[in-house]
């Protein structure tokens, strides 16, 4: 599962421009706990936090701080092909809620704490049945079957060579919930 997978896209961001107050009610109304902060080129220059704030802007009485004055840089973002086991590392080890998904410089969507539990939730039973869709879409007539068990995509697929077995882990792998995929051949089973 790869953070295009997962993301929230597009992402909604703000300009450093942008009065704190502006921010607060953006973060209010959409339920998000950060935006990220990109310049007249839409290209990542940092993230506004509630931390960011309440820290630096709750003070100020007359709203007059910017976003600019109390962001977070540099920015902590990814690509879109990052693995999301790699996005839950960084939420824990870094202690963030929010990583922006960048195409080049480009913020095109956001991963949080909350897609990725959202994941988590979902059961084995939905995740089978999702990953099964794909493969019969993408199937050419072909029978695959896939079993899901603790987030573990287990494909079966008669007389699948290496670049079928490439396809096959790509495919099951993009559906939110797998973590992890493996293809048996008509021998392995």
């Amino acid at each position: 599962m790869r953070a295009r997978d997962i993301m929230t896209s597009p992402a909604v961001t703000v300009t450093p421009q942008v009065p704190v107050r502006g921010a607060a009610a953006l973060l209010v109304s959409h339920g998000f706990t950060a935006l990220p902060v990109v310049d007249e080129d839409k290209r990542i220059i940092g993230i506004v936090t509630e931390a960011d704030l309440l820290r630096n802007g709750y003070v100020d009485e007359e709203g007059g701080k910017t976003v600019g004055e109390v962001m977070t840089t540099p920015a902590v973002a990814v690509d879109a092909d990052a693995q999301g086991t790699v996005i839950a590392r960084m939420f824990v080890d870094d202690h963030i809620r929010c990583v922006p998904i960048v195409d080049g410089s480009e913020v095109v969507g956001v991963v949080t704490r909350r897609d990725l539990v959202r994941v988590l939730a979902r059961t084995d039973t939905t995740v089978a049945a999702e990953a099964q869709r794909v493969l019969d879409l993408y199937g050419g007539g072909r029978k695959w079957t896939v079993v899901v068990q603790d987030g573990e995509a287990v494909v079966g697929a008669e007389n699948a060579d290496e670049e079928t077995e490439r396809v096959l882990t790509a495919l099951a792998g993009s559906v939110a919930g797998v973590l992890r995929v493996r293809v048996l051949t008509e021998g392995e089973r």
